[in-house]
């Protein structure tokens, strides 16, 4: 079933929103429904719904015999009647299984198949049930046992499966491939390419193999060589279901319209002798589902989403009469299934209910069914007799019955004391004999004792005892209950767990099932990625950094920019914001503000998290707006009336968090002094007095902020008349309010925190007042129950309880500028519009709305320290490119972890672990006062050539040849690429008391050598790129074995290499992606990693992944340069010109075995060759009789000549 069009609340389906279902009555379903029902208390039911006795069934006309639940709330998607016995089997979206048993639907087995992912096809074996998930699959006996669990790869996006034969599947989904498995050695047998976007629908017949693919087309391949034979262009915006009988395919699925997509009441029917469409039928439902019910007839039978039914002849015309509606628990239909005896159908519906509707009273699902095995009954009755007078009688033979007294085994536990036995100590004769090999002994067995026997004396050890019990208690039983921790799961500090691998195999779509981007928090001075994400979310400020290039090496503007450009470009994949840290680090200012922490004091949580960002969100702000000081401001920034936004000094920064204020300084003289300032932000100042939180007097946040933006204060000040300090009153009057409002809370005690828990309770009565009884309690209402969160033209549905509680802050605010320079502030209805509509008229006015857009919060925990996380509502512009749609959404940032939450949550604060920092608040139709178009800023130029850094290097030393003019790259063409790199920081990790290894840390990478080597062209494969990058931080480790890289290489007074700064080479690496050059090397993925680079993966060509075997290791650049191309290279050191030269050739040997990729069949027994030599090696060239090198070859002849 290709779920692409049907309704995106249930195609998005997140498990987390069902996972605290309470054991109550879901408000969406039918009471009668679950009668006689039990939930336990994870809210599953434990038995199948039985069906009223009054239930007629006309013989030969389908009606629905039973309904059961299957999993409460959770959609079913998928059903499949059982091959061999009379079972019916459903998954969820949840990932669990249940089956059920015989018309009567009893329940047989229920057992979780995948923890996160939804099941998407079932196929049921002799002797066992196939589960196919997004990139698992798993079979498994019907009782519930694993029989084998085949991990795919992490890409890999399955939806279908097809049984060829007893022991042979097909696997296929939204890949350019599918997949033929071997299940008699669950092995990978064969790999057939296919179109993108790939196949969701496998049918099978005596002649074609019928593939349905999302494009809308249907093709029809031969059953041995898989060979496109026929195609069918069924539909013009995507395909829903089709099925074939006999010398008929029927088709249903979506038209493209001027809207989008839209439902084809037409079904597309095709002959499959002439290969040639027969005439449409249409019908009178919208058909999600069809399938052939070839009875006395070839009739068909079409199932709508919304649960209507229609049979019809293939041949013929839809009658309304034949149409029958299914009943479903939940809005729509999620699957559809027809038994092999064609006596029965079963539906799923998106509450978890399964309805089965036969023809007749007691319908068999298969003509010929095996008998099923049940679990065995009780034996209590046929027990034998128990003879008393036996004295090695086991009394646990006696049956005792269930009671609630207590038993006389159940101790008193002051009257129980535990007694653990102490092992006996080693014979003195295997100590005495014993061989340390490590930390392993070995020592002959003295044979004193019988094998695997120890005897205890306890009467010797009960002296012991004491001694032994004071053993301290373990620091984890110590701790909280994990269940009971205040902290939500979401809010908790993530961490990254390494392996062998480093991060390839940990799985961040766990955390992020989204398409935005995180960001990893491993860096020192992570701390501000939740500021990051906030930054980047403002679509102005986001334009305007991408815009920005400038000459500093270390310009966080340009730093920011280069790091907003790969969260664009990353489809859900994190990134890291090293070089932006490390421009950072660099940075007088931040030291001097202690705004750089230590790696203890950042590990340790001791720094204050609340202070630090609110510090740090100061201090970005006065850096952008410097940095964009010093560039003329550019021409994509005007306004849309055409008028520059700012003046000449100013910078766009400036213009929208800038506000312009009067500070007035009335001394008592009488003498008044008022100078002009403006600041970017500002800091919440409460009202003083400790009464206030006592009584329990009302603050609206408006009339807070109004007191902290106007404030006035008594303070020693200089006066001019006077001649001394005297004491003066300081007032502060607004000119000009900021486009977007930046707040810096101050809850950095318990009197604010006090403050604001007040407030909230407050609110909560006043609010409860107003609603009165329009709220209901415990009420809930999932994501899919609102339009859109947070947005004005959504749905608006009154709070419940638990939405109103801990809230003070208001969504939207309304300023107003009086006439004589003061300042109106009240809380605004979220999604209401001032009367006169237009910005200009708001503006003539003097009067703005501001909506909130982020908060970012301190999480209290002191289990890790505490960490920093953002409520960001997401504009339509960012899911207009990730997702393709056009709405607003509050997510959560907790670094890599995002999650979408109800806009409710981003303003509730419980004030024992979520404490508020820092709040942003934008002007209403903020985005429609700026030209946002992005202008890439880096040039061609960035090519040519360039002055060295380092003082003595000499064009004897030149290793490569700058790009001309006329060889700029092109898209498509080939660059080889490789990277040395050094080691900053080492790793961090710990022993286990198993022998094993556990990474703490991972070591802390800079990239000091960049290669790129032309791949095309009359001079092929010489370098036009050779750059030995400059650091400032200390190098720990210089890895001159693998890098090739010597200590004073990267000393720019006295290296003799062509030294160039990081940022220099990024741009030019930048520019090559943007022109969209293919990359060819080795292990590239850590290479880009480390450079911090994004590039799209078709802009990647890794010989390393090219070589490669599924679920085999991974092979080295020497041993490939010497099994295909008889190279012997990484003699003593690296070369990065060696190894990019190398991974070209390789890439040109792959094309050549492979026919271009046209026969993968014969470049697999390539491979399979490979493996065999390299195990027969163990892996290791053999050393040359002379060494030898790729840089004696004439083709590198003319580099050595410069």
């Amino acid at each position: 079933m290709n779920f692409e069009g049907l309704d995106p609340g249930l195609a998005e389906y997140a498990p987390a929103l069902h996972s605290a279902l309470d054991p109550v009555l879901d408000a969406h379903l039918n009471p009668s429904l679950l009668q006689n029902v039990e939930l336990d208390p994870e809210g599953v039911t434990l038995e199948a719904l039985p069906v009223q006795e009054s239930v007629h069934i006309m013989e030969g006309v389908y009606s629905e015999l039973h309904s059961v639940v299957a999993e409460v709330g959770v959609p079913v998607s998928v059903s499949h009647f059982d091959l061999h016995e009379e079972m019916l089997w459903v998954g969820s979206h949840g990932g669990h299984a249940t089956s059920f048993f015989g018309p009567a639907l009893e329940r047989y087995s229920s057992f979780q198949v995948n923890g996160s992912d939804d099941i998407r096809q079932i196929q049921s074996l002799e002797n066992g049930i196939l589960f196919l998930t997004k990139n698992n699959l798993k079979y498994m006996a019907r009782g519930g046992l694993i029989i084998f669990d085949y991990l795919l790869d992490e890409s890999e996006d399955m939806h279908s499966l097809l049984l060829t034969d007893s022991s042979t599947l097909l696997v296929g989904g939204l890949q350019n491939h599918i997949l033929e498995i071997d299940l008699t050695t669950v092995q990978e047998t064969q790999k057939y390419a296919v179109e993108i976007p790939g196949v969701t629908i496998m049918r099978q017949t005596n002649r074609f193999f019928f593939c349905g693919h999302t494009s809308g087309k249907v093709s029809l391949r031969d059953l041995r060589s898989f060979k496109v034979e026929h195609e069918f262009d069924a539909f013009s915006g995507s395909l829903s279901d089709f099925d074939v009988h006999g010398n008929l395919l029927a088709a249903c699925g979506f038209s493209s319209r001027l809207t989008g997509l839209a439902c084809d009441r037409f079904l597309k029917v095709y002959d499959l002798r002439m290969m040639r469409a027969i005439t449409p039928l249409q019908v009178h439902v919208d058909p999600a589902f069809l399938r052939f019910i070839p009875t006395y007839t070839s009739r068909l039978a079409i199932i709508s989403q919304s649960g209507q039914c229609q049979f019809c002849e293939p041949t013929g015309l839809a009658n309304p009469a034949d149409i029958f509606h299914v009943n479903p628990v939940g809005p729509l239909l999620m699957t559809f299934d027809v038994s092999a005896s064609k006596q029965a159908l079963a539906f799923g519906d998106s509450e978890g209910c399964v309805h089965l509707w036969t023809d007749s009273p007691e319908p068999s699902f298969n003509p010929y069914s095996r008998e099923t095995e049940f679990a065995l009954p009780c034996l209590v009755d046929s027990l034998p007799p128990l003879d008393w007078s036996q004295d090695l009688l086991p009394l646990s033979l006696i049956p005792v019955p269930l009671t609630t007294d207590t038993l006389l085994s159940d101790w008193p536990a002051a009257n129980s004391v535990p007694a653990p036995r102490r092992a006996p100590p080693v014979d003195a004769e295997i100590l005495r004999t014993m061989k340390k090999v490590g930390f392993i002994g070995y020592a002959p067995n003295p044979r004193t004792r019988l094998r695997n026997q120890i005897p205890y004396r306890l009467k010797e050890l009960d002296s012991e005892f004491d001694s032994f019990s004071q053993v301290t208690e373990s620091p984890i039983g110590r701790e909280e209950e994990p269940h009971l921790h205040m902290v939500s799961k979401k809010y908790r500090k993530v961490t990254i767990k390494y392996s062998k691998l480093g991060l390839e195999d940990f799985d961040f779509k766990h955390y992020n099932k989204t398409l935005f981007a995180g960001l990893e928090p491993h860096i020192p001075n992570a701390y501000c990625n939740c500021m990051i994400q906030v930054l980047y979310f403002l679509e102005p400020v986001r334009c305007l950094i991408q815009n920005h290039l400038c000459q500093k090496e270390f310009c966080l503007a340009c730093e920011l920019g280069f790091l907003f450009h790969m969260l664009d470009l990353s489809r859900g994949d994190p990134c890291q914001g090293s070089n932006f840290l490390r421009a950072f680090r660099t940075i007088p200012e931040a030291s001097a503000l202690g705004l750089i922490l230590a790696d203890s004091d950042e590990a340790s949580g001791k720094g204050n998290l609340a202070r630090l960002i609110q510090r740090w969100n100061r201090f970005i702000l006065t850096q952008l707006h410097q940095d964009m000081q010093e560039l003329e401001v550019p021409q994509a920034y005007r306004g849309a009336g055409g008028s520059s936004f700012c003046s000449s000094g100013d910078s766009v920064i400036g213009q929208l968090f800038s506000c312009e204020m009067e500070n007035c300084s009335l001394c008592r003289c009488g003498s008044e002094t008022v100078r002009a300032s403006s600041t970017l932000l500002f800091t919440l100042s409460y009202p003083e007095g400790s009464n206030c939180d006592k009584t329990g007097k009302n603050y609206d946040f408006a009339q807070v902020l109004k007191r902290s933006i106007c404030l006035e204060q008594n303070t020693q000040a200089w006066c001019d008349n006077c001649e001394k300090y005297q004491p003066t009153i300081q007032t502060r009057n607004i000119r000009h309010l900021p486009d977007i409002l930046v707040i810096n809370c101050e809850v950095n005690s318990s009197k604010e925190a006090d403050f604001w828990r007040m407030q909230a309770e407050v609110a909560f009565k006043m609010a409860i007042k107003k609603h009165g009884g329009e709220i209901a309690k415990n009420k809930e209402f999932s994501l899919a129950d609102r339009k859109e969160l947070g947005s004005p033209e959504g749905v608006l549905l009154c709070p419940s309880v638990e939405e109103l509680k801990n809230v003070w802050l208001p969504f939207s605010i309304r300023m107003k500028m009086t006439k004589n320079k003061g300042l109106d502030v009240c809380n605004w209805p979220d999604g209401d519009e001032v009367q006169w509509g237009p910005a200009k008229a708001e503006e003539e006015h003097g009067v703005y709305v501001y909506d909130l857009m982020a908060t970012v919060v301190h999480i209290l925990d002191s289990r890790t320290g505490g960490s920093l996380v953002a409520h960001i509502k997401v504009g339509e512009t960012y899911h207009q490119r990730k997702e393709g749609v056009t709405h607003q959404q509050w997510y959560l940032f907790n670094d890599f972890l995002i999650e979408p939450i109800d806009k409710y949550e981003a303003v509730q604060f419980d004030m024992n672990w979520k404490v508020p920092a820092i709040l942003y608040y934008i002007k209403r139709n903020l985005n429609s006062r700026y030209n946002l178009n992005i202008k890439n800023p880096i040039e061609a130029s960035v090519l040519l050539a360039e002055a060295s850094l380092a003082r003595k290097q000499r064009k004897t030393h030149t290793t490569f040849i700058p790009l001309m003019l006329n060889e700029m790259p092109q898209v498509g063409d080939l660059v080889g690429l490789d990277a040395e790199f050094v080691t900053l920081n080492e790793e961090e990790a710990e022993l286990r008391s198993d022998g094993t290894k556990s990474t703490i840390k991972p070591s802390q990478m800079s990239v000091a050598r960049i290669t790129c080597v032309r791949g095309q062209g009359p001079n092929e494969g010489i370098p036009f790129i050779d750059d030995y990058i400059s650091t400032q931080e200390q190098v720990v480790d210089y890895l001159t074995q693998y890098s090739g890289i010597k200590p004073g290489d990267l000393d720019a007074k006295i290296s003799s290499k062509h030294l160039t700064t990081l940022k220099s080479t990024y741009l030019k690496l930048r520019f090559l992606i943007d022109i969209g050059v293919k990359f060819v090397g080795h292990g590239l993925q850590k290479d880009f990693r480390v450079i911090n680079l994004m590039v799209p993966k078709d802009q990647v060509l890794d010989t390393v992944y090219l070589f490669h075997m599924p679920r085999k290791r991974m092979i080295s650049l020497r041993f490939l340069a010497w099994y295909f191309l008889d190279l012997k290279i990484q003699g003593e050191t690296h070369d990065s010109i060696e190894d990019a030269r190398t991974a070209l050739q390789l890439y040109r040997k792959y094309l050549e075995l492979s026919k271009n990729g046209t026969e993968p069949e014969s470049f697999h027994k390539v491979l399979k060759c490979l493996y065999e030599k390299g195990r027969k090696m163990d892996w290791k060239v053999p050393e040359p009789e002379s060494q030898t090198s790729p840089k004696n070859a004439a083709v590198f002849s003319s580099v050595l000549a410069l």
